[in-house]
């Protein structure tokens, strides 16, 4: 009885030993890979430095938005006095103009007084002819040289044509002559004024958009202030009394 109680023993223990063995390293398994797995995710929390790396972002935006601005600004300035100097000098060409057109109405008018005079009686022989035709030319060619007569109407006096008569005495020629200068300076004046006007409207423009962007300019310059306030649109225009402000002065 002895021995088969030994017996028993002696089988049963290392089948039990085998089993806890086996048990223990399924055990020392699922553990490791519980060890290895990474906990499941939570609620994915804020950094701390997120708000403060946005922050820097989009003061970067302002700072290269406010360059942008500032530069075009500073461009929209220059051609805002570009057009300006353009445009005084067109009001120059425009007085000059008047002055000519002025000068020439002048001497229209005291031609065609002294028009009504009986024209002065000369030989009409062909060196009359031929010395009346010689003062037309010269006069001609004088009056084109002076830029108060173009290329085509020097044409149409050299070719006889458009009611030109060298046979006319050089006073009758003096008045058609005097009258087609004031025409031409008169069709230039009104070039000139069309050209000043829009010139000026030019100007204007420009200089609306030079104040605009200097504007827009100095509220981005203002949001990259420390301890700025918002700027509204409010506040905006109620500083725009710090915005250069020019107009050209039109005379007359």
């Amino acid at each position: 009885m002895e021995k088969t109680v030994l017996y028993q023993f002696l089988i049963e223990v290392p089948r039990a030993a085998a089993i806890w063995s086996v048990l223990l390293v399924l055990a020392l398994g699922v553990l490791t890979v519980l060890v290895a797995r990474p906990e499941p995710a939570g609620p994915v929390e804020k950094p701390a430095d997120e708000d403060a790396l946005r922050a820097a972002t989009e003061e970067a935006d302002l700072r290269r938005y406010a360059g942008e601005v500032a530069v075009a600004a500073a461009g929209a300035g220059q051609n805002a006095e570009r057009r300006r100097t353009a445009w005084r000098v067109a009001q120059t060409e425009l007085d000059r103009a008047w002055a000519a057109y002025d000068q020439a109405e002048a001497a229209a008018r005291r031609l065609a007084g002294v028009a009504g005079l009986p024209t002065p009686r000369t030989p009409r022989t062909p060196a009359e002819y031929a010395a009346r035709e010689r003062w037309l030319r010269r006069a001609a060619m004088a009056a084109h040289w002076s830029g108060d007569l173009t290329a085509r109407q020097l044409s149409d006096v050299l070719a006889r044509r458009s009611g030109w008569d060298p046979r006319r005495h050089p006073a009758e020629q003096e008045v058609v002559l005097a009258r087609v200068v004031r025409d031409n300076r008169l069709a230039a004046y009104r070039s000139a004024a069309e050209r000043e006007r829009d010139l000026w409207r030019a100007a204007e423009l420009a200089t609306e958009a030079a104040r605009a962007l200097s504007a827009e300019a100095y509220a981005a310059a203002e949001r990259l202030r420390p301890n700025r306030l918002p700027v509204s649109g409010r506040a905006t225009t109620g500083r725009r009394d710090l915005v250069p402000r020019w107009r050209p002065a039109r005379l007359g």
